[in-house]
């Protein structure tokens, strides 16, 4: 044994213990491998961490708090994430708040939304029918390499023909109000990309499909009870976990067959050193940062004030206005400007989970966009902009957790400048993730793999990018194409 306690040897060895690093590392020991995580922080979590940021008793989400992939995504679904974990799904998946009281409301019910659309009802439901419909199908296509040909051609003809139009300037063709398409911007604009683009339509309407088809979850307990299941099942499988270990260099780590990386490509260039080949350093040097978030949490008397009583009913609350203002502010923010009336993405995950804040207390969770590395409190231009829609909600606030881009980075080295998308999700940097190929995971070092979400399939709590690494890294190094048994066991 090591001073610190750790095994001499191991088959495998992880860093980061992020959602992907995670379930790199419960594959691979439910292989039968001897793993071993390091993780800089004190405690896992990554993208999926939960804490006391503002008083105690008050648990907010670091960064991820509601999971419209927890039951869409293939691993979580082999997992069994959701017999694990206790959700609560809201009915109303997410809300779009406009002036005067009015709202758009995106029901699960995908019935129930066109009847309250009104003029644009049917226009909405001719939109996502088809995707809700096939939202498995809709997962399979997304969650997997673009380069892969779709295993349902009719739903990627479907999901390609929505893209184009929402993509692009033919995008209000289709609507009357302002309802409909400022609740379509809401969903576009979790991307960070300028609006309208096509990956950011395909964003949103893959969101959009999973809202009325199983609903934007939220996990009791807060993210952090995703990353904890996934700790324990590694824990129970022979893996080890070992935390505030900051590994700067592959040198520093030990002797294995396979090591997998949950980190950027800027991160790996940095730990390789001259172990990596030139032409691929060239082509890591070429990956692309997008733009960032500030985040501000709320620790709250009361409720939010929504004027609209049925925003109330929402899990998620996209802030900004109409579409018009939504993509002005948006690319505002890709001009390198920080916009005067800011998006603002929010949760209000302690309307459903009375764990997350003392008994009649309550906690908010926002993000709103800014230029990659600004280093600006956005905290006063978040409040405005949600008393804009809720008057009194700064009567309610108790105390404040507010992060710059910078400071998200400092917290999360995963994130450049605020980029907690990885690497700008751009229709490019979709395809070419973070380089062209067939299996982008496994780099030319060898038994090197990279299993961040700058690696297909993209951005997300999902732990497709670890699964498909492991599963990349079980196939060339140890000659098994059997998918390991993720499901849970006694």
């Amino acid at each position: 044994m090591t001073q610190s306690g750790e095994r001499d040897e191991v088959d495998a060895v992880v860093v980061g213990a992020g959602p992907n690093g995670l379930a790199a590392a419960v594959t691979l020991a439910r292989a039968g491998l001897k793993v071993r995580v390091y993780e800089r922080d004190d405690r896992a979590g990554g993208g999926a961490a939960t804490r006391e940021l503002t008083l105690p008793g008050f648990l907010h989400d670091v960064c991820s708090a509601v999971h419209p992939l927890a039951f869409m995504s293939r691993f979580f679904r082999e997992f069994g994430l959701a017999q694990r974990v206790p959700f609560v799904t809201p009915d109303v998946s997410y809300a779009h708040p406009l002036d005067g009281g009015r709202a758009g409301i995106a029901y699960l019910d995908l019935t129930r939304t066109r009847e309250e659309l009104g003029r644009d009802g049917r226009a909405w439901e001719r939109l996502m029918r088809p995707l809700v419909d096939r939202a498995g199908a809709v997962a399979e296509l997304t969650g997997s390499p673009l380069l892969r040909i779709p295993r349902d051609p009719l739903t990627a003809v479907a999901f390609g023909l929505r893209t184009l139009e929402q993509g692009t300037p033919a995008w209000n063709v289709r609507f009357h109000g302002e309802a409909a398409p400022a609740m379509l911007t809401g969903i576009t604009a979790h991307s960070i990309l300028p609006q309208p683009s096509l990956a950011a339509a395909g964003a949103g309407l893959t969101l959009g499909a999973y809202a009325h088809a199983r609903g934007w979850p939220i996990p009791i307990g807060g993210s952090q009870s995703i990353v904890d299941a996934l700790v324990d099942d590694l824990r129970a499988h022979g893996g080890e976990l070992v935390t505030g270990r900051h590994v700067r260099s592959l040198r520093e780590l030990p002797a294995a067959r396979v090591t997998l990386l949950d980190v950027t490509p800027r991160a790996l260039i940095s730990m390789a050193g001259s172990r990596m080949p030139q032409r691929y350093r060239r082509a890591l040097e070429g990956f692309r940062y997008g733009d960032g978030v500030a985040k501000i949490d709320f620790a709250l008397s009361d409720p939010v004030p929504w004027a609209n009583a049925e925003v109330r009913r929402a899990g998620t609350v996209h802030v900004g206005g109409t579409r018009a203002e939504l993509a002005a502010s948006e690319n505002d923010v890709s001009r390198g400007r920080l916009p005067e009336s800011p998006y603002v993405l929010a949760s209000q995950p302690s309307v459903f989970d009375e764990s997350r804040a003392p008994r009649g207390r309550h906690t908010l969770w926002t993000y709103t966009h800014v230029p990659a590395g600004s280093a600006e409190d956005r905290q006063e231009a978040v409040i405005r902009q949600i008393e804009r829609f809720a008057p009194g909600f700064r009567d309610t606030i108790l105390a404040t957790s507010s992060r710059s881009a910078v400071e998200v980075e400092q917290h999360n080295p995963n994130y450049p400048g605020g980029d907690i998308a990885a690497g700008t999700p751009s229709l490019r940097q979709i395809i070419r993730r973070p380089v062209l190929g067939a299996e982008p995971w496994r780099t030319p070092m060898p038994g090197v793999y990279l299993a961040s979400a700058s690696v297909a399939p993209g951005p997300g709590v999902h732990g497709l990018a670890g699964w498909f690494a492991a599963l990349s890294a079980l196939r060339h190094e140890f000659g098994s194409r059997a998918l390991p048994d993720l499901s849970p066991r006694p």
